[in-house]
C-alpha cells in the first residue's frame, strides 16, 4: 500500500488511503459486527472521524490498523449504545489485530471466509448464531434444539477447527 504523494493536499492524501483501505476496513467490521447493515455504519462512522482526525494521524504509522482500531472502538460504542454484550471480548479482538498484522487483510478474511465454508453444518451453525448473530449459548441452544454444554463443545471444536485450517493456510504457499 503506497503512501500518499507528498504534494498531495490533506484532502487528496486521505481520500487515496480511504479508498485503498476500504475493502479491508468492511471486512473487519463484518468480521466483528456479524451484521452487514452495521459493518457499513461503523465504516462509514469510522472513515468520518478518521477525516475528522486527520492532523492527527502519524503517517509514519500504519493507516490501516488506524482505521481498524476506530471500527474497534466504534464497536464497543455501538455495543454499550445498544446494551448489547459482545461475544468479541477484547482477547479476541487483540488476536484478531495481532493476525492481522502478520497478513494483509484480505487475505486473512478469504483464508476465514473458506476455512468457515469448510466446518461441517453442526459446528458452522453455532458459529453462526452465537459470533455472528451475537446470542448467549442458551439462546443459540435452544434455536439449535440441543442443550448449552453441547453448544459450547460445539463452538470449542470450531474454533479449534478454524485455527487449525488457519494456521494450514498461511503455510500453504500461494499457488
Amino acid at each position: 500500500m503506497s503512501l500518499p504523494p507528498t504534494k498531495a493536499t490533506p484532502r487528496e492524501a486521505f481520500s487515496q488511503l480511504a479508498k485503498e483501505h476500504h475493502q479491508m476496513a468492511l471486512l473487519y467490521a463484518r468480521t466483528i459486527s456479524g451484521d452487514e447493515h452495521t459493518a457499513r455504519d461503523l465504516t462509514q462512522e469510522a472513515f468520518l472521524s478518521g477525516w475528522q482526525n486527520w492532523a492527527r494521524f502519524d503517517v509514519t504509522r500504519d493507516f490501516g490498523s488506524w482505521i481498524r482500531g476506530i471500527i474497534r472502538n466504534k464497536w464497543r460504542e455501538h455495543c454499550r449504545k445498544n446494551s448489547r454484550l459482545s461475544s468479541w471480548d477484547e482477547e479476541a479482538l487483540s488476536r484478531l489485530e495481532e493476525t492481522l498484522q502478520k497478513m494483509p487483510p484480505t487475505e486473512f478474511f478469504d483464508q476465514l471466509k473458506d476455512c468457515l465454508d469448510k466446518l461441517p453444518e453442526t459446528l458452522l451453525g453455532p458459529v453462526v448464531t452465537h459470533y455472528y448473530q451475537d446470542l448467549s449459548t442458551a439462546e443459540a441452544a435452544k434455536q439449535h434444539q440441543t442443550s448449552e454444554a453441547a453448544i459450547r463443545k460445539r463452538l470449542q471444536r470450531a474454533r479449534e477447527a478454524l485455527k487449525a485450517c488457519l494456521t494450514h493456510s498461511k503455510k500453504t504457499p500461494n499457488a
